[in-house]
């Protein structure tokens, strides 16, 4: 969404302290950076829609904000919000909630329920020709060589290694065991720490850009993080976005350009792929870092349907 300027200075005040809650209580990285940002666009409704203050809001306000949410155009893709992106405003608010709880505020009636996310379909699903088609994309990606063996780090971090993009936003140098072939993954979801196994080819990419590309950007000495942007800084999830689609844009295929592929969806193919060549699911579930085989089972149907 885009940036919402509040002007009421008590729900900025708010809007920083909740913020700094979060990190103290040691919530993940993309919750810190993202469920701020969520709060924000309700305050922004509420200013808007005439509430000074949180006093005011009643559950049919909460209500009425919701209806908002569903009826907001998608500014990436078009369209509607998707449940995922819904269920992250409700979390984002009952975060909230909590933090009014423990500063001993009034609370807002919040009774929302999570939608249920949409069932994946093979359609979803990066096939592995696809998945060849883009990695042959990065070496047209952009003019600049850097970058092109950059987009192709990131490809082996974000489909190769199954991250997730907080994940792959929080990867540090020394996070990349090259001597073990081990990538360890800190900033994981619930604060579990995994390696995850990386074959030679694979390896050999990130080693490309770790000691011949990353050196050419700027200030590539002083920052700590695997990726960094052209100004020297770590590279943002958005960044990781917006490479991703000059990857598909390089790929020049209507195919993959259809399927709106995201950081996540690579992650989704790279599960149902290891299922198809026999992976065992207790391996695939701890290769994501998932905390139980259950979230895993969603891509055995996606198996099925491939071979159906």
């Amino acid at each position: 969404m885009k940036k919402l300027k509040l002007t009421n200075r008590s729900y900025k005040a708010l809007l920083l302290s909740f913020k700094e809650w979060l990190d103290i209580l040691g919530y993940s990285a993309g919750i810190v950076k993202y469920s701020p940002i969520f709060l924000q666009e309700f305050f922004y409704w509420l200013e808007r829609n005439g509430h000074a203050q949180l006093d005011s809001v009643t559950r049919k306000d909460i209500s009425a904000y919701y209806a908002y949410l569903k009826q907001r155009p998608n500014e990436n893709y078009g369209g509607a919000l998707s449940n995922p992106s819904l269920n992250g405003h409700i979390s984002a608010l009952k975060r909230f909630n909590e933090y009014l709880k423990k500063h001993r505020a009034r609370t807002l009636s919040i009774h929302l329920r999570f939608e249920k996310n949409e069932k994946l379909s093979h359609t979803d699903i990066v096939t592995q020709s696809e998945i060849k088609s883009l990695f042959e994309a990065t070496d047209y990606s952009s003019e600049i060589e850097r970058i092109r063996l950059r987009d192709k780090a990131i490809l082996v971090v974000l489909y190769s290694c199954g991250l997730r993009r907080g994940e792959a936003v929080q990867l540090n140098l020394n996070d990349v065991l090259f001597d073990k072939e081990r990538i360890l993954v800190r900033k994981a979801k619930n604060n579990r720490e995994r390696f995850v196994p990386i074959n030679t080819y694979n390896l050999r990419i990130l080693e490309d850009y770790r000691y011949d590309a990353r050196p050419l950007f700027y200030k590539s000495a002083a920052q700590e993080s695997f990726f960094i942007n052209s100004q020297g800084g770590r590279m943002g999830g958005q960044s990781f976005k917006l490479r991703l689609r000059e990857i598909i844009k390089a790929a020049g295929d209507p195919e993959i350009t259809e399927k709106q592929i995201t950081p996540h969806k690579l992650r989704h193919s790279i599960a149902t792929h290891l299922l198809e060549e026999g992976v065992a699911i207790e391996a695939v579930s701890q290769f994501l870092g998932h905390t139980s085989l259950e979230s895993t089972q969603i891509y055995t149907h996606l198996v099925k349907e491939n071979i159906e």
